[in-house]
């Protein structure tokens, strides 16, 4: 559906109720009785997941599944599948400056990454109440995957021009690619860049930030939108991962919102950031629920917070649970509301 994203944020900027954007889409699996690799590689398979989950909860917007493997199997990187987890890389592609200039740049649908962008258009098309999101990963993170993560890290100080070769091959894929997202009819992309939370906000901006530039000014425009997701950032990220024009930026529970929503421009959404592992997967409904309910209370004060997962809630998760987090939801949200309706008027 051909939607306005601009008015889609001003709305949840102008609205006095909050809204939620969870990361959820490995839930779906669960509950449609499917297994996570069918799910990952079947695109039918993948939309009804996500649109089971659109029917059960009334989520702000819908995104396709957050896969950090799939580009790098598309430049030739090895995978390790098992049936009810996601998939991971296994090894490096890129040992040295000589296999860096020698990484071919895949074609937009090799391998996997057609299934991804069929099921986004498959999805665009199930769900037309609300905005749909594809994901792909962020330049620096897939740098770290064909490079090896530790090896990725170091090269920050150690072989810098290495890792702008391979990191220039992964922006020029990841373009084309995002370009992809917007033909097949979605929303937007959210891009998921959490290794440049590893790093300085400085090599941030040289690694990272410059690079998802790129992306956004390509592809960016009233009717789609960019969400960076950097589940690893904090507070002092913010300035870089602003810079990039996304005009929303998610975080991870690593991150303190209230540190985080100081320094947000106000005109730009900020999602986050309840623990995805260890309150929504490990915790009870109540713990669910007092804990959302406790980060709705310290972002009362920001009409640019949208509720969210700190990542991708992890497979196995209690239904119940996120239903906690949405209950929590309706609950400050009309306590909100009563007490909009005691104030005195003017």
């Amino acid at each position: 559906m051909n939607r306005n994203m601009r008015e889609w944020v001003d709305g949840i900027l102008s609205s006095r109720g909050r809204q939620a954007f969870p990361l959820m889409v490995l839930s779906g699996a669960e509950l449609t009785h499917s297994t996570i690799d069918d799910m990952l590689r079947d695109a039918p398979t993948q939309a009804a997941c996500i649109a089971t989950l659109a029917a059960r909860y009334p989520s702000a917007a819908v995104i396709t599944a957050m896969d950090l493997s799939v580009e790098a199997e598309a430049f030739g990187a090895e995978v390790r599948r098992m049936p009810n987890e996601p998939p991971t890389i296994t090894g490096g592609l890129v040992k040295d400056v000589d296999g860096a200039n020698a990484l071919a740049v895949p074609n937009t649908g090799a391998e996997r990454t057609g299934v991804y962008l069929e099921a986004a258009s498959l999805t665009a098309s199930r769900i037309p109440d609300r905005p749909v999101f594809g994901c792909h990963i962020g330049p620096f993170s897939l740098a770290g995957r064909l490079c090896g993560m530790t090896e990725a890290l170091m090269n920050v100080q150690a072989e810098p021009e290495t890792l702008h070769v391979v990191i220039g091959k992964a922006t020029e894929f990841l373009l084309a690619y995002a370009r992809a997202f917007k033909e097949s009819g979605v929303n937007g992309i959210v891009i998921a860049e959490p290794a440049a939370g590893l790093i300085s906000p400085a090599h941030c901006d040289e690694f990272s930030s410059r690079y998802i530039r790129e992306i956004i000014d390509a592809v960016q425009d009233d009717h789609f939108m960019v969400i960076l997701h950097n589940c690893a950032a904090s507070g002092r990220h913010v300035g870089s991962m602003a810079s990039t024009g996304a005009m929303g930026l998610h975080f991870g529970n690593a991150a303190d919102m209230a540190e985080v929503l100081a320094v947000v421009p106000a005109g730009i959404l900020a999602f986050g950031n309840i623990d995805p592992a260890g309150v929504l997967k490990n915790g009870t409904e109540e713990s669910v629920h007092r804990t959302t309910a406790e980060l709705l209370m310290k972002t009362a004060g920001h009409p640019n917070f949208v509720l969210s997962s700190g990542c991708d809630i992890p497979p196995g998760t209690p239904p119940g649970n996120i239903d906690a987090l949405f209950r929590a939801l309706d609950d400050y949200n009309v306590e909100a509301f009563n007490a909009r309706c005691l104030e005195p008027i003017p």
